[in-house]
């Protein structure tokens, strides 16, 4: 191997030449589907000691990526969940109070934070949405990542040991809840833009997620309304492929309480109503309910994906003149 292709990574107390190449991405892409070219980037960026940033919408595989590439490599990965709450001293750590009162301040009563941790021990520091991260607590990042050390006033400073990266994920700005991160923070990070995946690859991760619990026309219908109510006018923001999980596992779910078929149209309406209305950010200006939306979308795929007749099986038109329909919810109520 290529002396290029390896780096020398701290795990806890013991080093380890650990291989980072084809074999790495392979791993990686073994527990994720698709993103060869995200996964590809991703690794070079760690090989060649980078921090690592993955921005884009929820639900595009940003968190599997980054589990995937620590558990291939081998090095462990201190999670921080980034939300409005998270101080300096929940990332750095603190000081026992107890400890203080009774023998002052000093190493042996210091307490690590996720920060100190990965800084001490060479692992990965995994921000995630580090966009909902207050500004104060993100400034403590910047000298960490040029400088690969923290000075903490009564404790001193602290290195990292080889192997420490920053990789953190985010959603796009005007996700509700986040911030835009300073100049400061994208000046001393890579950033990886991160998108929704190809049809082919959401129907995979669907079929993947709900253990194949569904027909494979339920499952490519739940992609088709997600990925059609991306791009509804009335929708800001649509689901991620999470969507489309939920509302097969819903489906089947139904298909059991109700002691019915599981391609039945009102249950399969009434799974994507749960599973979606919720998912929808829709824009200020739009008189519509997320629900009447649902509804619309859903009978638009399921019209495409059973196409009625034009004839009966006596070469006529059916009788009840039913053909290119979507069953009603009222008629279904009365059946």
């Amino acid at each position: 191997m290529d002396r290029r292709s390896r780096i020398r990574l701290t795990a806890g107390n013991s080093t380890t030449r650990l291989q980072l190449g084809p074999e790495s991405v392979a791993r990686v892409r073994h527990a994720v589907i698709g993103r060869q070219r995200e996964c590809e980037v991703a690794v070079a960026a760690l090989m060649s000691g980078r921090h690592l940033l993955l921005e884009g919408p929820p639900g595009t595989g940003k968190s599997t990526i980054l589990h995937s590439i620590a558990e291939s490599i081998g090095i462990d990965m201190d999670f921080v969940e980034g939300n409005a709450e998270l101080t300096p001293a929940r990332l750095v750590g603190h000081f026992d109070p107890a400890q203080v009162l009774e023998h002052g301040y000093g190493e042996k009563i210091w307490i690590d934070g996720p920060l100190t941790r990965a800084l001490r021990h060479g692992h990965l520091l995994y921000l995630e949405e580090i966009n909902r991260i207050p500004e104060e607590t993100l400034n403590l990042l910047v000298t960490v990542m040029s400088e690969q050390e923290l000075t903490i006033p009564r404790l001193g400073r602290v290195k990292a040991e080889p192997g420490f990266r920053l990789v953190a994920a985010m959603n796009p700005y005007d996700s509700i809840g986040t911030a835009r991160i300073s100049a400061a923070i994208y000046d001393r990070i890579c950033r990886l833009a991160v998108d929704y995946q190809s049809v082919d690859d959401e129907v995979a991760i669907t079929r993947r997620r709900s253990e194949d619990v569904a027909p494979t026309i339920l499952t490519e219908m739940a992609v088709a309304a997600v990925r059609a109510l991306r791009q509804h006018p009335e929708v800001r923001i649509g689901p991620s492929v999470r969507g489309s999980i939920d509302l097969v596992l819903l489906a089947d779910g139904l298909a059991t309480v109700r002691s019915v078929s599981i391609d039945e149209y009102e249950l399969a309406l009434d799974a994507a109503l749960v599973a979606l209305s919720g998912r929808l950010q829709l824009h200020d200006s739009t008189g519509a309910d997320p629900e009447a939306i649902v509804t619309e979308v859903w009978a638009d795929v399921w019209a495409r994906f059973h196409p009625a007749p034009d004839i009966d099986d006596d070469g006529d038109p059916p009788a009840d003149g039913s053909q290119g329909k979507v069953p009603s919810r009222k008629a279904a109520d009365h059946s």
